[in-house]
């Protein structure tokens, strides 16, 4: 299994051999989401009672892809390859701002729907095209390869 504590390939063709399980990885992700659906986001949580935007992915990546992501959003916003927002594939991590200081992580899986832990409705799923998600969109990447 792939470990992203090490730097991925940064060029499109090297990302597609980074990870060669994602498959199914939608499935597997909309698996895992089912098990932490609402439950209660908590700054710096990382469990089933309290968990914030980070930690989920690093639970979803986990579990549905055996990738280990770092714990913060400040990280994880570095690891694999640049994705523009009209090439979105299910299991890229869609990333935003939404404070000065402060960014907020989810995992796309589709139709313009993401997955997330949201302050103030715990883990959900919320659509890109929402204006909020629009307006404080910044990157997304690409970390489980480049098919799925």
């Amino acid at each position: 299994m792939l470990s992203m504590n090490s730097e991925l390939a940064t060029s499109p063709a090297k990302a597609a051999l980074v990870h060669q399980e994602t498959g199914p990885l939608r499935s597997r992700i909309l698996d895992q989401y089912q098990k932490w659906k609402g439950t209660h986001y908590q700054w710096g949580g990382t469990t089933h009672h309290g968990v914030d935007c980070s930690a989920l992915m690093q639970h979803l990546f986990n579990d549905a892809a055996h990738l280990d992501l770092p714990r913060t959003t400040g990280e994880q916003i570095h690891r694999g390859v640049q994705v523009a927002q009209y090439r979105l594939k299910a299991g890229d991590l869609v990333f935003f701002q939404t404070g000065p200081n402060r960014r907020h992580v989810g995992v796309y899986i589709g139709d313009s729907q993401f997955i997330h832990a949201s302050s103030s409705q715990g883990v959900t799923v919320s659509t890109l095209t929402d204006n909020y998600w629009q307006e404080h969109f910044i990157t997304a990447r690409r970390v489980a390869g480049s098919s799925v």
